[in-house]
């Protein structure tokens, strides 16, 4: 059984940006003092260092991600972390090989829909090297392989759990949350100033103030409403924010969720079980007709204009009519190909409605983003083997959070 969930996730809570030092010792000019001290040791972590320099270097791959939280203190226990587990991956013997490295790079760059010189050549223009790239994802493949090593034997799936995860996912009632949202365009010129803005308005935990906020910079439909929504069914909501938000008590808000262009805060409001059984979908299909000018007066009244002559997402053919084909597209996906931030915005909508708050083009293509309908998943349709690695996957993330959090405790860990 192979771990194969290789996900952002993991990455952002392994990677290990260590600049090599042999690359440093090629430069022939002086070190300024203040040079001198980036390199300084600021974190021991047993017998290894973590300078100034690579938390400042962690700091600018975060912000290059987009990564929620604050950067800052992230860099600081990721790399923390990473030593440890790049510590006691090597302490067995284990070491990724160039090959593993070098796919571990392309696929990371391809969820983000770019090759792997594309992704470095972007993370170099913001001051990150390929090194660093590259060790991040060294971490990362080495901690998933000692984990596979250390505790793959004991994560067996029987047949009769199977059943027993196929009978608890279609019996009984659903979980259903009460929201509100911040949806903040974030263009790259403004990318800094909302992230900032974002990370201040996670800290909230009033109602009453979230609602301020809300109504002062939210751009999705709901602003009017103070960012409230009705409450959803959370398998309508996009897979992998159902632990973050079931992770929430009333009053808190998730923290910042990077989107296209754009910046979400979801904050829960009230949770409850549902009489009727949840539904999961086999397919979601939707249609996204652009209009250029993102959110210019004028491309918003051609999208009222659209919204109010079009029932169903058949309608838009009429519209796009005698235009590039590519200002229509139209496809049925499953829940987890689907972009988290049309997926948020298509949680909201009934068949036939519609939502114009999303933008492409750095802003300036306004989307006008239609439901055409949902396929319920059946039983037969689960994957006894796909639900089967599941489960085995999760096993696996429990036992490592916990080794990890026994080598937190057995390390020597000095903040300069």
């Amino acid at each position: 059984m192979a771990y194969t969930n290789f996900s952002f996730k993991m990455f952002t809570r392994s990677c290990a940006t260590v600049l090599s030092c042999s690359a440093l010792l090629v430069i022939t000019a002086p070190i300024s003092t203040s040079a001198q001290s980036l390199f300084a040791t600021a974190i021991k972590v047993n017998d290894t260092s973590i300078t100034h320099f690579e938390l400042e270097e962690r700091v600018r791959f975060l912000r290059f991600l987009r990564a929620p939280g604050n950067h800052n203190a992230l860099a600081r226990e990721q790399l923390i972390d990473d030593r440890l587990k790049v510590g006691a991956a090597q302490a067995v013997g284990i070491f990724p090989s160039t090959d593993a490295i070098q796919t571990g790079m392309e696929e990371f760059a391809g969820r983000v829909n770019l090759t792997r010189e594309e992704f470095i050549s972007a993370i170099t223009a913001g001051g990150v090297s390929e090194d660093a790239f590259r060790d991040f994802v060294f971490a990362g493949i080495a901690w998933r392989d000692l984990v596979q090593a250390k505790f793959g034997s004991r994560v067996s799936v029987s047949e009769g759990e199977i059943d027993r995860a196929l009978a608890s996912s279609n019996s009984g009632g659903g979980v259903e949350v009460l929201l509100s949202e911040i949806i903040m365009p974030a263009p790259p010129p403004q990318a800094a100033a909302v992230q900032e803005r974002a990370e201040r308005i996670a800290q909230i935990t009033s109602i009453a103030a979230f609602a301020s906020e809300a109504r002062r910079f939210s751009a999705s439909a709901s602003k009017p409403r103070s960012g409230r929504l009705d409450w959803l069914p959370i398998t309508n909501l996009p897979p992998q924010l159902h632990p973050i938000l079931l992770g929430l008590a009333p009053g808190e808000v998730t923290s910042p969720i990077p989107l296209q262009n754009a910046i979400a805060l979801f904050q829960l409001r009230d949770i409850r079980e549902a009489d009727v059984p949840a539904k999961t979908y086999a397919a979601i299909e939707y249609a996204s007709y652009y209009i250029t000018g993102g959110r210019t007066e004028a491309a918003l009244k051609t999208a009222r204009k659209v919204a109010n002559s079009v029932d169903r997402c058949d309608d838009l053919y009429g519209i796009a009519k005698g235009q590039d084909p590519s200002v229509l597209e139209r496809g049925a996906k499953t829940p987890s190909e689907i972009p988290t931030d049309i997926a948020l915005e298509l949680a909201k909508l009934d068949p036939g409605e519609i939502s114009t708050t999303l933008t492409r083009s750095g802003g300036q293509t306004l989307v006008l983003l239609m439901l055409c309908g949902r396929s319920p998943k059946l039983e037969q349709d689960i994957d006894r083997g796909d639900l089967s690695l599941g489960l085995q996957n999760q096993r696996l993330a429990s036992f490592s959070d916990g080794y990890l959090e026994q080598l937190r405790a057995d390390a020597r860990i000095v903040e300069k």
